[in-house]
């Protein structure tokens, strides 16, 4: 059986909150080169995405990928926990 390429996207960040049930939010950093300095410039974007089981601490490393919409605002499900945070 031959694994098929998805077109979905698939992000990796850093959950920065999970206090809604079943929703985290993950911020996205991205760097790129400024055209006119050429200066290395840090870019923040936050997502919110769906995490069925509530698995997600803030500070874990995650990966999401694009969805159906699940609200008006969440769009990205939560695809598998890169490193996890050890909580006190």
């Amino acid at each position: 059986m031959t694994e098929q390429k998805s077109n979905k996207r698939t992000l990796e960040g850093v959950v920065v909150s999970n206090k809604g049930d079943k929703t985290i939010v993950v911020e996205v950093e991205r760097k790129f080169l400024h055209p006119r300095y050429r200066k290395t410039v840090r870019s923040h974007k936050k997502y919110m995405a769906h995490d069925e089981t509530n698995t997600c601490n803030i500070g874990d490393r995650v990966r999401i990928i694009e969805c159906a919409p699940i609200s008006k605002r969440k769009c990205w499900m939560l695809q598998d926990v890169l490193t996890r945070v050890e909580q006190l």
